[in-house]
């Protein structure tokens, strides 16, 4: 459906992004994982047509998509980007500004749509409140309902849950992908939450200095990850050397054992987290770190192994 080929773009002399070369078929959601400042944004842009690509091609159901270049207004109608600024008309209500971009099949059916809409993004309260008085998190689910008002076919999202509060952030997230995936509608998100992408992708993509370095499923990408960065998106990581070869083990990867191991620790801390404490251990005079289900005394020590 989409297929997207860059052999390079910098916005001057240097190079942004590279040799990317990657397809999404219909209806699926893919995420590029990735830190601030590696690319991520700049590839939402050029997909949505915003920046030109002199060294690439985007193709849109064997369509090229030619971008500003070649089009007075840049964008594509069936595209909706989701930019970190939300761009929303501050003087008129929640409601007004969701329905000034419903799709034409829906004016006959207006409240009931904006209803929907508004249930998508939990906003339902605020229909009648004027956009100025909302607060950040609040603007950014009315920039949501919005994007998806007009039914696009593709879905372009730059970190659309960053302002969200984290008691709301979950159940906003799985609203919005429910909804994108009972409509078919294809997704693309930039984030740095590597939560969000492991939860509601059905690929990821590594990106570090403007290329990807790895794609996976969540779980394969979870399970595997090429490196220490790619690991280090997921939680702490320790790079341990047990009998001569080096290995890449997340905390829920070692746990304490009554018999004699390779992985013989001191205990320096133990951080609560909820649902089992974190441990912070001496092993060959570096750091390291597992979970348990209990707390341990500074200076005690124990055997690890890996499951």
């Amino acid at each position: 459906m989409l297929n997207v080929n860059i052999e390079s773009f910098g916005y001057t002399k240097e190079t942004v992004l590279k040799n990317l070369n990657f397809s999404v078929e219909k209806g699926k959601h893919i995420s590029i994982l990735g830190e601030s400042g590696c690319g991520k944004s700049t590839l939402l842009k050029i997909i949505y047509g915003l920046l030109h690509v002199e060294h690439g091609t985007i193709v849109w159901e064997d369509n090229e998509l030619l971008g500003p270049n070649f089009n007075l207004v840049p964008g594509e109608p069936f595209i909706k980007y989701l930019a970190q600024d939300f761009d929303l008309m501050p003087y008129i209500s929640v409601a007004d500004n969701i329905g000034k971009h419903l799709s034409r099949r829906f004016m006959q059916h207006r409240k009931e749509r904006i209803a929907e809409l508004l249930e998508v993004v939990d906003m339902t309260a605020f229909a009648d409140i004027h956009v100025k008085l909302l607060s950040g998190g609040q603007k950014q689910r009315v920039a949501l309902a919005r994007a998806i008002a007009k039914e696009p076919e593709l879905l372009l999202l730059d970190e659309p849950f960053s302002h969200i509060d984290n008691f709301r952030r979950n159940a906003l997230r799985r609203n919005l992908y429910a909804y994108l995936k009972k409509e078919g509608i294809t997704c693309i998100t930039a984030t740095h939450d590597s939560e969000e992408a492991l939860s509601f992708s059905d690929e990821i993509k590594m990106m570090r200095k403007g290329t990807f370095i790895q794609t996976e499923t969540p779980e394969a990408l979870f399970q595997n990850p090429k490196d220490a960065y790619v690991a280090s998106f997921f939680g702490d990581v320790n790079s341990l050397e047990i009998d001569g070869k080096t290995r890449l083990l997340m905390p829920h990867q070692l746990v304490v054992s009554k018999d004699e191991s390779a992985i013989q620790v001191e205990v320096l801390k133990s951080y609560f987290k909820g649902s089992h404490y974190l441990i912070e251990a001496l092993f060959k005079n570096k750091k390291i770190y597992f979970n348990a289900y209990k707390s341990f005394q500074k200076g005690q020590r124990m055997y690890l192994i890996n499951t």
